[in-house]
């Protein structure tokens, strides 16, 4: 069975992010969401490395369970509080 990653919160981070590289945190235990603080370490799961071009609005996923890492897919939607 896979590990499932720790759900950090039922909602993405909307704010706007300023261009460059940042490490998103796939593990949902970093104390830095969404980035990562290195909390992940012998978890069996990875920060995952995304770029920004230019300044925009986005929406990080905090759910940890979006299959558009690392930006939002409305999947917190689905999750039941047995889940959290």
């Amino acid at each position: 069975m896979e590990k499932k990653p720790h759900i950090a919160d039922k909602s993405p981070m909307v704010f706007e992010i300023e261009p460059g590289g940042y490490f998103w945190c796939s593990c949902g235990l970093s104390k830095k969401q969404p980035y990562c603080d290195g909390s992940h370490s012998g978890t069996g799961f990875s920060p995952m490395y995304f770029e920004e071009k230019e300044k925009r609005r986005v929406a990080l996923c905090l759910c940890k369970q979006t299959c558009k890492s690392p930006f939002c897919d409305g999947a917190h939607k689905n999750l039941k509080d047995a889940d959290v």
